[in-house]
């Protein structure tokens, strides 16, 4: 028996089976995507020699904005503290709301209606672009610093409410059985059974949405739901472009100095 295994050799490394088995199925799919990519860019219908004339105009605009504009810094200043304080103040905000959502939207925690009610209104509330959302509330309340806040906030309940939901979906069962076996109440099945392994993921998801929020603040202004942002937007249209290359420089040090105290939270948390 041995001399007849002897000669056998074995692979030494373990590979996952591949989605696709058969290989006429495995490579017809992959000529399948590569046709649709293809068809996709032809039919783009995109105008190459208009795109070629916007090269010079686009060297023009960067000439133009050399040397960068920082005489009217208050303006700057007032800008950046509008975003920062739209950040924190939908932050603040987001997390609060998340907590209940994500509650509501874990499908071993509460009953089925409540379930469904709860991932209905966090599916909706995470189907629109953030743009779309401030649009939305910028017609509604007019321009301003309002509309952006409430667009991040809708953004962060959003996204915190669904990572605390899977996070508690994800939890091992036993506990929870062991703790409603004992009669507990259901505040106290949340501070005892829930409470402990979703908080520090809770911490870090709502760390690394204030440095989103950061980022999103400037973006949201475009559309004149205030901030750096829509600074930004009106000096396009004035094309002071020299001011728009002072206000993207400050927004790109707004950005760093969110991941580099985002950073500093997350490492005093360990």
């Amino acid at each position: 028996r041995e001399g007849i295994f002897s000669g056998m050799s074995y692979p030494t490394t373990w590979r996952p089976p591949s989605f696709f088995p058969n290989p006429y199925v495995r490579y017809g799919v992959i000529l399948g995507v590569l046709g649709y990519f293809i068809l996709s860019f032809l039919t783009l219908d995109a105008d190459w020699q208009r795109t070629l004339k916007g090269i010079p105009r686009a060297i023009d605009i960067f000439q133009r904005m050399f040397p960068p504009n920082f005489s009217r810094w208050e303006i700057l200043v007032r800008g950046v503290l509008e975003s920062v304080q739209m950040a924190l103040a939908a932050s603040f905000f987001g997390m609060i709301i998340a907590i209940p959502v994500g509650l509501c939207a874990a499908n071993n925690l509460v009953p089925k209606p409540i379930y469904y009610i709860g991932r209905a209104f966090l599916g909706i509330s995470r189907t629109f672009h953030s743009i779309i959302i401030a649009i939305f509330f910028v017609k509604i309340f007019g321009f301003g610093p309002l509309a952006g806040v409430l667009t991040l906030i809708v953004d962060s309940f959003s996204f915190i409410g669904k990572m605390v939901a899977e996070d508690i979906e994800n939890m091992k069962p036993g506990k929870l059985e062991a703790i409603r076996a004992t009669g507990a109440s259901f505040p106290k099945l949340l501070i005892y059974a829930v409470l402990p392994p979703v908080l520090p993921r809770y911490i870090g998801v709502s760390i690394y949405r204030l440095d989103a929020n950061i980022r999103h603040s400037t973006v949201v202004g475009i559309v004149g739901a205030g901030g750096i942002g829509q600074t930004l937007a009106a000096s396009f249209s004035r094309y002071d472009y020299g001011f728009s290359l002072a206000i993207l420089m400050t927004i790109v040090s707004l950005v760093f100095l969110g991941e580099f105290f985002s950073n500093w939270i997350r490492a005093k948390l360990r």
